[in-house]
């Protein structure tokens, strides 16, 4: 069984510890190496990649170690692989979602 891990509660992705096939199953790790689950992955999944812990609809937000890490540009299906083909990153604009409508001077 392949393994990956969840660092926070509030994280709907798990980085995977080992590449992936489509159907192979995940032993979900916490940050103390309990298994909390597991998953099936439904498409291959590069080794240290985001895997979809749950449903994320479009526009919904992407959280990683209990954080926004950016925004769901497609609804993505638990087990999907999570990465820059269905998630825009929020690293640069958070100044924008913080003050929106100001420009970046």
């Amino acid at each position: 069984m392949k393994k990956c891990i969840v660092m926070n509660i509030a994280d709907n992705v798990a980085t995977t510890l080992q590449g992936a096939e489509r159907g192979d199953t995940f032993s979900v790790l916490d940050y103390s190496m309990h298994e909390i689950g597991r998953i099936e992955s439904n498409e291959v999944i590069p080794f240290a990649h985001k895997i979809a812990l749950k449903n994320i609809t479009k526009g919904d937000y992407v959280i990683k170690y209990g954080e926004i890490i950016g925004i769901a540009t497609e609804t993505i299906e638990v087990g999907s692989y999570v990465h820059i083909h269905n998630l825009a990153s929020l690293r640069g604009k958070i100044k924008a979602h913080i003050n929106p409508g100001k420009d970046d001077t």
